[in-house]
């Protein structure tokens, strides 16, 4: 649910995203759930398996984020993907404490294994 003044998503919302293919330089669309952490936006996926959505964000950090639920809007955003150990713990240690939807996650593997991207609206 959107519910702030900028009218962006809140914790939990699905929403889709449009990334262009690293490889193919095409759109690719997918469906995803969206973190809102003290203002942030974050995408993340569970650990272990390479997430070509991600890899696109790397080559080309250029997308566009589709709300679909309490607002219908598309907003061209810009994606970083963390790297940093320190800031991934502390993203997920926020998840985990903050969302009981992800209650199932351990820090430390999340961390260490997890994708894990902050986007910005432009």
């Amino acid at each position: 649910m959107a519910d702030n003044d900028q009218g962006l998503p809140t914790a939990g919302e699905v929403v889709d995203i449009t990334t262009t293919g690293r490889k193919s330089g095409e759109a690719r669309r997918i469906e995803i759930r969206i973190h809102v952490l003290d203002g942030r936006l974050y995408l993340t996926g569970r650990p272990g398996t390479p997430r070509s959505w991600l890899a696109n964000m790397a080559a080309n950090p250029e997308m566009t984020l589709h709300m679909k639920q309490s607002i219908v809007r598309d907003v061209p955003s810009t994606a970083t993907v963390i790297t940093d150990m320190d800031e991934r713990r502390r993203v997920f240690a926020l998840m985990l404490q903050r969302e009981e939807r992800m209650s199932h996650v351990d820090v430390d593997v999340w961390a260490a294994t997890a994708p894990l991207a902050e986007l910005t609206p432009v």
